[in-house]
């Protein structure tokens, strides 16, 4: 299940004609909107339905852009969990219950 927030961007004058297309709609669920910008989530089973239901908005009359601000994806988190205990590679510390974020050392690289 992917569960994401979004960001519709519109014109001042055409956000409550679209805020009504969108709650009569069954692709996302409307949560807020103020000048122009309209917040809304979406539910989906895989990430390709999720993209579909964002290319539905972004072909949406009157829509000037759809960004996406936060997604979750609870099967692949819980593929990854089980990938790490199966392969014994969790850490002690991450059940440490006096575990410090700022004892963690980011063995990873950044490309810049």
């Amino acid at each position: 299940m992917n569960i994401s927030s979004l960001i519709i961007t519109t014109s001042v004058e055409n956000a409550e004609h679209l805020v009504q297309q969108i709650k009569t709609g069954d692709f996302c669920e409307y949560h807020a909107h103020k000048e122009g910008k309209i917040v809304v989530t979406i539910e989906a089973d895989s990430v390709s339905d999720e993209i579909k239901t964002i290319r539905k908005l972004q072909s949406m009359a009157n829509v000037l852009s759809v960004e996406l601000i936060y997604s979750y994806c609870e099967d692949e988190l819980e593929k990854e969990r089980d990938k790490l205990e199966f392969e014994g590679k969790i850490p002690d510390w991450l059940n440490d219950e006096n575990a410090r974020a700022e004892d963690v050392v980011y063995n990873g690289r950044i490309k810049i």
